[in-house]
């Protein structure tokens, strides 16, 4: 049996191709092996950045000054929506009532909004000559703003709750809920 092998090596073709199957199976057996090990090191250094991004809660803070809770929420949650957390674990009746160098404590708490990237819709062509429908109105429960109004207050009257601002803002898409202007009309989940 060993001398055929050999009276086949002999030939050239059958060498060159033995040449060239054992160079593919050293390149795919490095492919594989630079995947894999490469693959767990990315791992490794996200995880580690994650955890260089991270707090661990529940911890305190210390107001600065000029900061405030949406500020401070923003800082340990990524979300100023998040003041309200804040705000419930220290006992605090409204915003405004922080100081310079009072000590808070951050509770653990789920992020309420998060960062997240919309796509826009994409317009399209309506049939020439046809007829408009109306639309049903919404049911959803509205308000519409009134000088002086704040979502604290808005909160307040229609739920009875001030920290359901939040889920008002939420409701609204606001980027900026402490800007609100009479004559808004804001959905009431």
């Amino acid at each position: 049996m060993w001398k055929q092998i050999q009276k086949r090596l002999q030939s050239p073709d059958s060498f060159v191709s033995l040449i060239l199957g054992v160079a593919v199976v050293l390149v795919v057996g490095t492919l594989i092996y630079n995947y894999f090990t490469n693959r767990a090191g990315q791992t490794a250094k996200e995880q580690e950045q994650q955890k260089q991004g991270q707090i661990s809660l529940p911890t305190t803070h210390t107001v600065a000054q000029g900061e405030t809770l949406w500020m401070i929420a923003e800082k340990y949650y990524g979300s100023g929506y998040n003041w309200s957390d804040v705000a419930g674990a220290n006992n605090l009746s409204s915003a405004d009532d922080i100081e310079v160098g009072q000590t808070l404590t951050i509770p653990v708490a789920t992020p309420m909004i998060t960062q997240t990237e919309t796509q826009a819709p994409t317009p399209t062509m309506g049939a020439i000559g046809s007829t408009a429908t109306e639309t049903p109105a919404a049911t959803a429960k509205t308000y519409t703003v009134v000088r002086g109004d704040s979502l604290w207050n808005i909160a307040v009257a229609q739920y009875g709750d001030g920290y359901k601002w939040v889920e008002i803002a939420k409701a609204n898409n606001l980027a900026n809920p402490n800007l609100i202007h009479a004559g808004n009309v804001f959905v009431l989940p």
